[in-house]
C-alpha cells in the first residue's frame, strides 16, 4: 500500500482529534510522505517519535499496535505466572494516555499489568520490572528530546532495555499486525476496577530510594559538611520528587529547586532541549547558582536517566562540566573511597561504552579496576552487569558510564539512573569541599596526571526521508575508506557493523587518528540524527583546544557534502 493510500485509509478510521490533523495535511504531499512513507521504527530503544498523525508519528492507534506485538511476544515466550509487565511515564505531552493505552492492551490480553499512579523515572521503571517479577517494561518517554517528541521504551525482564533478538522478536510480531483491525484495545479503568491493572506500591518506590542510598562509597566515620548550597533543576521532568527525597534523607537540606523548571511541564516552555548536555537548558540553574552563591548545579533530563552539572572555576564563574568529566571525576572518586574504607571488591570491574573517553581506562588501571567496553547504549553496560551476575560476582561491578552524561554505580537496576547520580555527585562534592578542593580543581589534578584529554560530540540533522537517506550514503562512503582527517592520518579504521571484538553488529565507524586523536560516527537509534564523536590529546588545554577545533571543522565538512 503506497504513504498515499494509508493516509487515505486513516482519514476513514481515525477519530475526530486525529482526523483534524491528518485534514490539515491534505494538498501537502510531502507532509503526508513523511507522515506515511513507514512505520515508525522499532529496536532496541523501542519507539521514538514525533507526535501526531501517521504511520510514521507517535499516536494511540501506533502505540496500541506496538503494545499489541509486545503483548503477544510476551504471551509465546513466557509461562503464565510470568506474564506481568510494568508500565511507567514521563511529563511529556501525551505520556500519560499512552501509558494508559499500552496497559489497556497488555490487560485485554490477559496480561497483569502494574503501573505506578503518578509519573516516575526510567530507573524507577528497570526496579520494578525487577522487584516485581514482571516479563517486561514500558517506559513512555522520549527522554531529552524536544517537546514535540515521544517515545516508548520496552524492557526485558531483567530490567535492562531488550536485546537485539528480543527487539526483532517484538517487530516480528508488530509487523503481522493491522494498526487498527488487530490491537485489543481495552479500558483502563474497567480493567483497573477488575484488578488486571494495578498500582505500583509506595513500598516499590521507597525500596528504589534506599538502594541509592546504599550507593553512597563514604565510609560511616568520614568527616563531611552536607550543609553546602545546592541548585537543581528537574527540567519540567521526573526527577523533583525522587531526587529531593533522596538528598534530603541523605543529610542534604540546603537545595534550591529552578522554580521555572520545578514541576513537570512536557512543554519545557524554558529549556526547548531538554537536555543537560545543552548549555541553554543549563543557563537558568547556573543563573541561580550565581545569584545564591551555589558551588553546584544539578540538572536530570525528562526521564530522570541523565544528570549534568555545572561547577564554580577559579575565576568564580559557572562552568558545564561534560559527560566524560563527571564520569571521571567519580571513577577516581568511587575508587579512592572504597579502597580507603575496604569495601573495593576482589577483581573490581568498571564498563564504558566505546565512545567514552579512554582516560577513564587509565584511571581505572592506576586502582587495579578491569575496563569494559561495550557499544553505545546503556542496555550494554546492564548486560554486563547481568553477565557478573550469573558468574556469582555481581559485587564485581562498581560504576558504568557513557559520555552522554548516564551513570550507575550498583546493579540495583539495569539501566543509568540520574537519582544515583545526583546523589554520588552530591556526596562526591561535599566530601572535597570539606577539603578545601573543588571540583573543578580536582578535575584539573586529573589532567595533570593523567594527560589532557578533550573529548566532544557534534550531531547532524537529517530530518524526513531524504535525509534518512542522505545518512544511509554517508555511511556507505565512510566504509570505502578515508586516509586523513583534519591533517591527522588515519591509522587503523573499526567497522563495528562486522561485529567486532565479540560485540554485536552495530552501524559504527571509529577511526583511530594520529597523535592519539579518534573519530567515531554512528547514527543515532533514537532520532533523525547523525552523530561525531572527537577525541584528542595534548600537553595542556589551549593546544587539546586547537587540534579539537581543526578536526571538528574537518569532520563537518565532510558530513555536509553529502
Amino acid at each position: 500500500m503506497s504513504y498515499m493510500e494509508e493516509y487515505r485509509r486513516w482519514l476513514t478510521e481515525v477519530d475526530e482529534d486525529i482526523r483534524g490533523e491528518l485534514q490539515a495535511m491534505a494538498g501537502d504531499e510531502a507532509a503526508i510522505e513523511d507522515a506515511f512513507y513507514r512505520d515508525l521504527a522499532f529496536g532496541t530503544g523501542g519507539l521514538r517519535g514525533v507526535i501526531g498523525a501517521g504511520t510514521n508519528r507517535m499516536n494511540v492507534h501506533t502505540v496500541a499496535k506496538a503494545s499489541q506485538g509486545l503483548a503477544n511476544y510476551v504471551l509465546a515466550n513466557f509461562p503464565p505466572e510470568k506474564r506481568q509487565i510494568a508500565v511507567s511515564y514521563d511529563s511529556r505531552i501525551k505520556s500519560d494516555l499512552f501509558s494508559r493505552v499500552a496497559a489497556a492492551v497488555f490487560a485485554q490480553n490477559g496480561i497483569r499489568v502494574w503501573i505506578y499512579p503518578q509519573l516516575m523515572p526510567t530507573p524507577c521503571l528497570s526496579w520494578a520490572v525487577r522487584a516485581l517479577g514482571c516479563a517486561a517494561g514500558v517506559m513512555v518517554t522520549a527522554s531529552h528530546n524536544p517537546a514535540k517528541y515521544n517515545g516508548y521504551k520496552v524492557y526485558g525482564p531483567d530490567g535492562c532495555q531488550i536485546t537485539t533478538e528480543a527487539a526483532a522478536a517484538i517487530l516480528g510480531e508488530i509487523e503481522r499486525l493491522d494498526v487498527f483491525a488487530d490491537p485489543r484495545r481495552g479500558d483502563f479503568d474497567a480493567l483497573m476496577a477488575a484488578g488486571q491493572i494495578r498500582w505500583i506500591g509506595e513500598d516499590v518506590y521507597t525500596a528504589f530510594v534506599e538502594e541509592v542510598k546504599r550507593q553512597t562509597p563514604v565510609g560511616p566515620e568520614e568527616a563531611m559538611d552536607r550543609n553546602v548550597a545546592i541548585v537543581y533543576t528537574p527540567l519540567n521532568g521526573t526527577g523533583l520528587k525522587p531526587v529531593l527525597r533522596t538528598l534530603r534523607e541523605s543529610g542534604y537540606t540546603n537545595v534550591t529547586v529552578v522554580a521555572e523548571q520545578e514541576q513537570p511541564d512536557g512543554h519545557f516552555p524554558t529549556c526547548p532541549y531538554p537536555n543537560p548536555e545543552i548549555r541553554e537548558a543549563m543557563a537558568l540553574g547556573m543563573d541561580y547558582a550565581r545569584r545564591l552563591k551555589a558551588d553546584l548545579l544539578l540538572a536530570t533530563d525528562p526521564d530522570c536517566d541523565r544528570c549534568g552539572i555545572a561547577v564554580r572555576d577559579d575565576s568564580g564563574e559557572m562552568v558545564l562540566l561534560s559527560g566524560n568529566e563527571t564520569g571521571m571525576l567519580l571513577l577516581d572518586w568511587i575508587c579512592a573511597r572504597r579502597l580507603a574504607n575496604g569495601t573495593m571488591p576482589a577483581a573490581p570491574v568498571f564498563v564504558k561504552t566505546i565512545v567514552t573517553t579512554d582516560m577513564a581506562e587509565r584511571i581505572a588501571a592506576k586502582y587495579g579496576v578491569e575496563t569494559v567496553n561495550v557499544l553505545t547504549g546503556f542496555k550494554f553496560i546492564g548486560e554486563q552487569i547481568g553477565l557478573l551476575e550469573k558468574a556469582g560476582r555481581a559485587d564485581r561491578y562498581i560504576l558504568g558510564f557513557e559520555e552522554s552524561y548516564g551513570y550507575l554505580s550498583g546493579g540495583y537496576v539495569r539501566d543509568k539512573d540520574a537519582v544515583d547520580t545526583a546523589l554520588l555527585i552530591c556526596e562526591m562534592f561535599a566530601w572535597y569541599r570539606t577539603r578545601g578542593i573543588s571540583l573543578r580543581e580536582r578535575l584539573d589534578q586529573l589532567y595533570r596526571e593523567y594527560g589532557t584529554c578533550l573529548n566532544t560530540l557534534y550531531s547532524f540533522g537529517f530530518e524526513g526521508s531524504a535525509g534518512f537517506r542522505k545518512m544511509q550514503d554517508l555511511m556507505a562512503s565512510l566504509r570505502e575508506g578515508l586516509a586523513e582527517i583534519g591533517g591527522l592520518r588515519v591509522e587503523e579504521t573499526l567497522d563495528y557493523a562486522l561485529g567486532l571484538n565479540g560485540l554485536p553488529r552495530s552501524d559504527v565507524m571509529k577511526f583511530r587518528l594520529a597523535e592519539g586523536c579518534s573519530l567515531v560516527v554512528r547514527p543515532s537509534g533514537t532520532e533523525p540524527k547523525l552523530k561525531a564523536y572527537l577525541s584528542v590529546t595534548a600537553p595542556d588545554r589551549a593546544a587539546a583546544e586547537k587540534k579539537e577545533k581543526c578536526l571538528a571543522e574537518a569532520v563537518s565538512a565532510r558530513i555536509r557534502a553529502v
